[in-house]
């Protein structure tokens, strides 16, 4: 298969609506932050031809890195299923992070795989400020686990999140970004060109 790109992926994105794009009428995110685009990519796992090119993109990315990874681990609960798929196509172990330990049982916060000594890339749906992705790096690495990256299928581009990682000594990769998304949108006129800067300008403030 050739390569999939960055903006075959927008494309997909934006074509399901796992991406949607309101700067005229924004939407509230959980913070109460006001954002004119909203990123939901669980609806990629309804979507089978769709789902089928995210996880291609992933292992065409990680194939070539083979030989520096013993783990494949997902974040709870949207990096798990893209995880799953991930590790059954490379035929490799796989791991999922809880945000916190269970109350009950073993109290276990790392399912799965070992992955104390183990050499570990984490499967991520959605960068924004990058928080929640760093807890499941800390709650690895607390376990004995080489973080060796991050794999996410897309991200706002956020300079906060830029931070994080880089302050934590963690690679990131993302299938798709924000700039490449909007470029795509704007080709499509799904948005003006005005839009397409205010959207940038939210994105700048963070």
């Amino acid at each position: 298969m050739n390569k999939i790109t960055a903006k075959e992926i927008a494309q997909h994105l934006l074509t399901i609506e796992a991406v949607e794009l309101r700067p005229d009428q924004p939407f509230t995110w959980s913070s109460g932050i006001k954002s004119p685009i909203y990123c939901d990519n669980r609806k990629i796992i309804g979507q089978p031809a769709v789902r089928k090119q995210i996880v291609e993109a992933f292992c065409q990315y990680l194939v070539s890195k083979l030989s520096d990874i013993d783990v494949i681990a997902g974040t709870s609960t949207a990096g798990i299923p893209h995880a799953a798929f991930i590790s059954q196509t490379l035929d490799m172990p796989m791991s999922y992070v809880r945000g916190s330990k269970k109350s009950h049982g073993k109290q276990n916060q790392i399912e799965g795989a070992q992955v104390a000594g183990k050499r570990v890339v984490v499967i991520e749906d959605l960068i924004s400020t990058g928080g929640s992705s760093l807890e499941v790096v800390d709650a690895l690495r607390a376990a004995g686990a080489e973080v060796v990256e991050v794999v996410a299928i897309f991200t706002y581009g956020m300079d906060r999140a830029r931070a994080a990682f880089s302050a934590q000594q963690v690679p990131l990769h993302t299938l798709c970004d924000l700039d490449t998304l909007l470029a795509v949108a704007e080709e499509a006129e799904n948005i003006t060109a005005e839009q397409k800067q205010l959207i940038e300008q939210f994105r700048d403030l963070y």
